[in-house]
C-alpha cells in the first residue's frame, strides 16, 4: 500500500531524504577536511614534508632536580616522590636546556615549519616531550594515555591546545589502556607500528587498532625488550625506503617485515644510539642530534641531508629531538 497521500504529499519528515545523508566521501577525505575543518590535518607517514609541529618549552620544574638525588641502581638522579628523573650525576644546566630547545625551534622555523607551542606545565618535568600525549594520522589526532603518574595531565593540556587550532580529535585512549605517541610509527599509508613495553600495553594497542581500522590502517605490535619504552628511540623513518635503527633492540620479526617492505636499515654508530631520535622534515632531510657525527656520515653516504641541532643536555631528561616534536600536519 502506498504511503503517499492522495494530495501528493510525501511521508512525514520527507525533507530529510531531500537534503540526504552523505557518508561518502569519508571524514578523512582531503576535500572534506579542507572544506569543513580548514586544512588537511594529520599525517599519513613519517617522512613527507612537515608543515606544522607541536612543541612545548622545557618545564621550569627542572630546577627542582638536584645532584643529591643520585640513585646508583638507576644510574640517574631519581626523585623519591616519582616526579622526575635525570640521566647522569649532575643536575640540569637549565640555561643550556633552554638554549638547546630554542635552537630546535629555530631549526624548525628555518625549514618553514609552523611551530605551535603548548603552554608550559611547571609541575610536569617531561612535558617538553610533546610526542607522547598524542599521535596523528590522516584526518586528525588520537589523544593517548600516559603511563607514569608524573606525566598525567599533559594529555588534557595538549587536547585543549590542538582543539583551539581546529584540529579534529579522532579518539582518546581510555579505561586501563596505556599508549604514548613515541611508540607509534607510520611505516606507510596503510601500515603502522605500536611498540609494546612497560609504558604501552596491549589494551592501548587494541583501542588504537580499532580507531585506525576505519582509516584503512593496519596496526602491527612490536614487543620491546627490557625497560625500553618507545619505538622512536630505536627506529626512525628517513624516507619511504630508508630507516635508521638500533637493530639489537628490535625483534628479528620486525626487521624481517622491514626487509619485505623494501625498507633499507642503516645502523647508528655503536656510541651514538640516540641518533635514532631525530626528525624527518622532508624525505632524506633530518633535524639531527649534533653530537652524533659518525652516524651523520653513515646517513650522508645514503644521500641524507643532515641539519645538526645540539641537544645532548635535553637528552638527559629522557628524550631527544623526535620526542620533543609532534607533527600536526604533513603533506599527504
Amino acid at each position: 500500500m502506498s504511503t503517499i497521500a492522495d494530495d501528493g504529499a510525501q511521508p512525514e519528515h520527507y525533507y530529510h531524504k531531500l537534503v540526504g545523508p552523505e557518508p561518502a566521501p569519508a571524514f578523512q577525505d582531503p576535500s572534506e577536511l579542507e572544506r569543513y575543518w580548514g586544512r588537511r590535518w594529520g599525517a599519513a607517514d613519517e617522512v613527507s614534508r612537515l608543515r606544522s609541529v607541536l612543541v612545548r618549552r622545557p618545564s621550569s620544574g627542572l630546577a627542582a632536580i638536584t645532584a643529591d638525588a643520585w640513585d646508583p641502581r638507576a644510574g640517574a638522579l631519581v626523585d623519591p616522590g616519582r616526579r622526575w628523573y635525570w640521566r647522569g650525576g649532575q643536575a640540569p644546566d637549565l640555561d643550556l636546556v633552554m638554549e638547546q630547545h630554542a635552537a630546535l625551534l629555530a631549526a624548525l622555523r628555518a625549514e618553514d615549519v609552523e611551530v605551535v607551542e603548548a603552554p608550559e606545565l611547571p609541575d610536569h618535568t617531561k612535558s617538553v616531550y610533546t610526542r607522547d600525549p598524542l599521535l596523528t594520522v590522516p584526518g586528525g589526532a588520537v589523544i593517548t594515555r600516559l603511563a607514569p603518574r608524573m606525566r598525567r595531565g599533559e594529555e588534557a593540556s595538549v587536547t585543549r591546545t590542538i582543539a583551539a587550532l581546529g584540529m579534529p580529535i579522532l579518539g582518546t585512549i581510555i579505561g586501563e589502556g596505556l599508549a604514548e605517541g613515541g611508540t607509534f610509527v607510520k611505516l606507510r599509508r596503510d601500515l603502522a607500528v605500536f611498540g609494546l613495553s612497560i609504558r604501552c600495553n596491549p589494551e592501548g594497542a587494541r583501542q588504537l587498532a580499532r580507531m585506525l581500522e576505519p582509516l584503512g590502517v593496519e596496526l602491527v605490535t612490536v614487543p620491546l625488550p627490557g625497560y625500553t619504552i618507545h619505538v622512536d628511540g630505536q627506529f626512525h623513518m628517513v624516507d619511504e625506503d630508508l630507516a635508521l635503527a638500533n637493530t639489537h633492540r628490535l625483534p628479528h620479526t620486525f626487521l624481517a617485515r622491514l626487509d619485505d617492505l623494501g625498507i633499507k636499515v642503516v645502523s647508528p654508530h655503536p656510541d651514538e644510539q640516540y641518533a635514532c631520535n631525530s626528525l624527518t622534515v622532508r624525505p632524506r632531510r633530518l633535524l639531527f642530534p649534533a653530537h652524533c657525527v659518525r652516524t651523520a656520515d653513515r646517513l650522508a653516504a645514503e644521500g641524507v641531508e643532515i641539519v645538526p641541532v645540539p641537544y645532548d643536555e635535553v637528552l638527559k631528561n629522557g628524550g631527544g629531538i623526535h620526542c620533543s616534536t609532534m607533527e600536526l600536519v604533513r603533506d599527504w
